[in-house]
């Protein structure tokens, strides 16, 4: 590794580190419960939006009727966009004339945003009109991320409150989430990324001469069946457009991740220079990041939520490193073939198949690492070309249950769930009842708490297993082997882990794929939710239980180890036995 490697990572965890303290106080004013100089300053908008749509603001709900809101509302969503998709041929803001979406891939869209997926098994600009990009995609990516944050402060005020029956009101966490922190933040974003050359118009594609024509073979076959190659002389070139930056900016903030274009930031429409580059990487992470502050200011010890991020940054650092050093040290097959692949004053080193020029390695393997660790999905660079290694490291983040900072909310939530079940162990360690923040850990959480930590896995093995056996699954694999298994290991654990990036090199847009990962997509959602928001409303109605020499204080390093370790060993044994028939074969014999 380079020593512009090193800077480029310390930059980038020094500038996330800086920007998630003061938003990660923000934060803890929006979600308050009495009212402050933050939700004061919105209150009209507030009251105006709560009056149109007949909430009652001060309803506080059980987790029963939180949960069903939160339903409703992502089934209505859902439909919404589904219906988009296939009626957008005769609907306005469609300049391409693009035809309507397919059933199958439809389904798979809807309930892939919807769920802050965004995976993408169609081509934006030649698959979604204007239209449903905006009224669609672009507003499930705030909906399904305010959602995330929704069940995060319910699960924190689990927590928080004693002997209370209510965790909150999902409409006004909705809201807030929304109002206060999305749109704003997604506003700055989208400007500066304009400022970058980010497209943001409703123009109809353009369409350029070629300075330098291009020849390209075409096959057609005859009445009677022949086929015949002719060459074609390619002039013209089309350049899609669109209002793009608004939409990329609440995909990176989002964490969802789905690209207005089909190859995402590795559009240069998406991501033209090395600072829109670093700005849309430093925003996937930094909810996410902040939000572990929001959860220590609510429960009133920072150091809780410090412990929190340094176990997530305990787990991230070392594989950013081992994943740009792999990529770094090149690969044995370019080796043999006689290219230089070391650094010098000519050339960044390494392997660069896959990757673009302007960001080089290290800005590659940041965004891949950030993107994996984050549940966003978008990509800057081609994940299948990585070293094998390498490409084990965003996998391998995917599968630890995106938790490693995670999804909006999403994250921290799931992260709280692997919590729950380290104050279990220890508890059982030495011979008491768990408590955690003051609340026991009982048989009802752990149960809660295990589906939430059991069910993504569950998914990505069964799911696999499926995939692998189908010819249908099997048909949509570009590589043969070890790596093609990686392929179809990777999709199924982005679906599963609500991640949405794709390892590129599978065929996903068919029936069989189509409906595959939009059944683990859904199921690694909302169950999931309903365990988290079960175990809130468990949580709320207990009292508070002192502190006492037999309980674990889990702010300090030694639970950072234990709930790292936790997280480690749950991942590794559960996915060894695959990585091992994907990556780990494939770096074995020398690839």
């Amino acid at each position: 590794m380079t020593a512009n490697d090193w800077l480029q990572m310390g930059l980038f965890l020094g500038l996330l580190l800086l920007l998630a303290m003061p938003l990660g106080s923000y934060m803890a004013r929006v979600f308050a419960d009495t009212p402050n100089r933050v939700t004061r300053f919105g209150g009209g908008v507030e009251r105006a939006i709560y009056r149109l749509c007949g909430i009652r603001a001060d309803e506080d709900m059980g987790w029963q009727r939180y949960a069903l809101a939160m339903l409703v509302f992502n089934l209505v969503g859902l439909l919404a966009v589904y219906a988009l998709q296939r009626c957008q041929a005769w609907l306005p803001l469609n300049p391409a004339h693009l035809p309507a979406v397919s059933a199958d891939s439809s389904m798979n869209t809807a309930i892939s945003f919807a769920s802050n997926t965004n995976w993408q098994g169609y081509g934006g600009e030649s698959t979604m009109s204007y239209l449903t990009q905006m009224l669609g995609l672009a507003v499930q990516n705030f909906l399904s991320a305010a959602t995330g944050i929704a069940v995060l402060v319910a699960v924190i005020r689990g927590f928080v409150r004693r002997s209370s029956q209510g965790i909150g009101n999902f409409w006004v966490d909705l809201t807030r989430s929304t109002l206060y922190v999305l749109l704003p933040l997604s506003l700055l974003l989208a400007l500066a990324l304009v400022s970058q050359g980010v497209v943001q118009n409703f123009h109809p594609y353009a369409e350029a001469t070629l300075v330098q024509p291009t020849h390209v073979a075409e096959t057609v076959k005859d009445a009677a069946g022949v086929t015949h190659a002719h060459d074609v002389v390619v002039t013209t070139q089309t350049l899609p457009m669109g209002p793009a930056a608004s939409q990329i900016a609440i995909k990176q903030l989002g964490t969802n991740g789905g690209g207005f274009f089909g190859v995402n930031s590795a559009h240069p429409y998406e991501n033209p220079t090395p600072l829109s580059d670093l700005l849309e990487v430093l925003s996937i992470l930094l909810i996410p990041a902040a939000l572990c502050l929001t959860f220590g200011r609510m429960v009133g010890d920072r150091r809780q939520g410090w412990a929190l991020l340094a176990t997530m940054l305990a787990i991230f650092v070392p594989l950013l490193i081992a994943c740009t050093a792999a990529e770094q040290a090149g690969t044995p097959l370019l080796a043999h073939l006689g290219v230089d692949q070391h650094a010098s004053a000519l050339q960044a080193g390494g392997n660069m198949e896959g990757k673009e020029t302007r960001f080089g390695i290290v800005g590659s393997t940041i965004w891949a690492t950030a993107t994996a660790a984050a549940s966003n999905g978008s990509v800057n660079a081609m994940h299948d070309s990585f070293t094998s290694l390498g490409g084990l490291v965003p996998m391998w983040l995917i599968q630890l249950g995106e938790v490693i900072f995670g999804g909006v909310g999403s994250g921290l939530y799931g992260l709280l769930a692997f919590a729950v079940v380290a104050v279990f162990i220890a508890g059982l360690m030495v011979g008491r009842t768990p408590e955690y923040l003051g609340k026991k850990i009982e048989a009802h959480e752990m149960k809660m708490a295990s589906i939430a930590v059991l069910i993504p896995c569950a998914l990505v093995v069964i799911g696999t297993a499926i995939a692998v056996m189908a010819p249908a699954g099997v048909a949509g694999v570009a590589n043969p082997g070890a790596h093609g298994f990686s392929e179809i290991l990777y999709a199924l654990s982005s679906a599963s882990n609500n991640n949405g990036s794709a390892f590129a090199g599978l065929s996903a847009d068919t029936p069989f794929w189509n409906v595959l990962l939009g059944i683990c997509m859904f199921l690694a959602r909302y169950p999931l939710i309903v365990a988290m928001l079960a175990m809130a409303g468990s949580l709320a109605a207990k009292r508070h239980v002192p502190p006492s020499a037999g309980t674990l204080p889990t702010h300090t390093p030694l639970f950072v180890v234990l709930l790292a370790c936790v997280v480690i060993v749950v991942g590794a044994l559960t996915f060894l036995p695959a990585l091992a028939l994907g990556p780990i074969v494939e770096s074995l014999s020398g690839h």
